[in-house]
C-alpha cells in the first residue's frame, strides 16, 4: 500500500459513492488504474465494505445507551446467539475492568430500553448509561500518508 491508495481510501471513507473517474482526478491515474488499485485494496482486506450512514433519530430511535454487563465466561456460548439477534443492538465488545461486555443499543424509548435491560439481566448483572448528547459521532480511521 501506497500514499496513493490511502489517498483513495480516504476519499472513498468522505464518500463511497464517489465516481471512480473523480477519484483518479484527485490522485493523477487514469480510472482503470484507480479501479484496479480499489479491487486490490478490497482483495486485500484494506477495504471491508460500503454502507450508508442511517439517521437514527430520523428513524424514531430516540434513545442510545451504553450497557455494561458482567458476564460468566461460561455463559458466552449461550450470550453470543442471544446479543446477535438483538435489533436494538448496534455493538457489543468483550472490554476488561468489572463488567465483561460493554453494548451499545438503540430504542425508540425508556420502555423498549427497560424491556431489554431486563432481558439481560439473565446473564448477569448490569448498568446502564443514557446518552444525553454526542460530541463526536462514530467515524472511520483515516489512512494517514
Amino acid at each position: 500500500m501506497d500514499e496513493i491508495d490511502r489517498k483513495i481510501m480516504n476519499l472513498l471513507r468522505e464518500n463511497a459513492r464517489m465516481p471512480i473517474k473523480e477519484i483518479a482526478e484527485h490522485v493523477f491515474l487514469s480510472s482503470p488504474a484507480v479501479s484496479a488499485r480499489i479491487t486490490n485494496l478490497e482483495k486485500h482486506g484494506y477495504i471491508a465494505g460500503y454502507h450508508a450512514v442511517l439517521n437514527p433519530m430520523a428513524l424514531g430511535y430516540y434513545i442510545k445507551a451504553f450497557i455494561c454487563l458482567e458476564l460468566d465466561p461460561q455463559d458466552k456460548k449461550e450470550f453470543y446467539p442471544f446479543i446477535q439477534n438483538q435489533e436494538h443492538v448496534i455493538e457489543c465488545n468483550c472490554v476488561t475492568g468489572d463488567y465483561s461486555m460493554l453494548i451499545e443499543g438503540l430504542f425508540h424509548t425508556t420502555d423498549e430500553l427497560d424491556q431489554f435491560v431486563n432481558a439481560l439481566q439473565q446473564f448477569g448483572k448490569t448498568r446502564t448509561l443514557i446518552v444525553f448528547s454526542t460530541s463526536v459521532e462514530h467515524r472511520e480511521i483515516t489512512c494517514y500518508t
